[in-house]
């Protein structure tokens, strides 16, 4: 692996780290307005979303923010108005697509309820990204290209897993339903794998509205006898790259931000616990 590493300069590597985590940390899309959720801050709302949340049940706009809570008086829960609010922001163009995905929502450090997928950019709402860095016993790098399907980033390279957590469920259940979606690898393929780890707390202004979300990574070494295999169709390529490749890749910018995120974190960690070259 030293050797491997010997191909990505020091100096150019924590530059490039650098460089990429300021543009993934930016403040809300302009007139954005924080959101709360059951009193709790959760997440800043599109200028976009906000018009067509207007006069929606458990709904109230303020000049300063805008607030979701329960609907009582119509008999709606939580998780009622939060469906609800996605189904009328389906048609308006403020969702990029549609999954039939739910995804926890987040306020001040607590799970308060669950909202489709879709919805979750116009809304800011945290999300939490569960990555797999897996490396071959002989120091190159397992990486998937997206497939041309997909509503982001298609075609771009990733890491060889990466996804989101869905609602109610565990981080690591998360990276294990993950990797063997997109992957084809069970739990025994992962079993020396390093703990999930935060890398940071992305912030990012897209099309569709604010991106917050935890970015956390585990890495690996796959024994020689498994070869990952997409099942879920959402990977076009699995290829296992030198490290070297992988770094001109980054360079040409071929990776998702994420992914390149992910990757570099990878890459300084190693180095750092590298022994020294004699």
């Amino acid at each position: 692996m030293n050797n491997a590493l010997s191909h990505v300069p020091d100096e150019a590597l924590s530059l490039r780290y650098r460089q990429l985590t300021r543009r993934i940390q930016q403040l809300p899309p302009s007139g954005s307005r924080p959101l709360t959720v059951s009193g709790r801050v959760a997440g800043w709302v599109s200028p976009k979303a906000i018009r067509y949340l207007d006069g929606l049940p458990g709904i109230t706009i303020e000049p300063e923010a805008v607030h979701i809570t329960a609907a009582p008086r119509r008999r709606m829960p939580l998780n009622a108005v939060l469906a609800h609010l996605a189904e009328s922001l389906k048609d308006t163009g403020c969702l990029r697509g549609w999954r039939n995905e739910l995804l926890d929502v987040y306020g001040e450090g607590r799970c308060l309820g669950a909202i489709e997928r879709a919805a979750v950019r116009p809304l800011g709402l945290l999300t939490k990204a569960v990555h797999l860095t897996a490396w071959a016993p002989d120091g190159r790098m397992w990486i998937a290209r997206r497939a041309s399907s997909k509503s982001t980033d298609p075609n771009m390279w990733d890491t060889l897993v990466g996804g989101l957590a869905c609602t109610n469920e565990d981080l690591n259940l998360s990276l294990l339903r993950e990797s063997n979606e997109e992957a084809g690898l069970c739990e025994a393929d992962l079993a020396d794998r390093e703990p999930l780890h935060i890398i940071l707390r992305m912030h990012r202004r897209l099309p569709e509205g604010y991106q917050v979300e935890d970015v956390l990574n585990s890495e690996c070494v796959l024994p020689e006898s498994v070869q990952p295999h997409n099942i879920d169709g959402e990977v076009s390529e699995i290829r296992l790259t030198p490290v070297k490749d992988v770094w001109s890749m980054i360079e040409a910018g071929e990776f998702t931000r994420e992914a390149e995120l992910v990757i570099l974190d990878s890459l300084l960690r190693k180095k750092q616990h590298a022994p020294p070259r004699i």
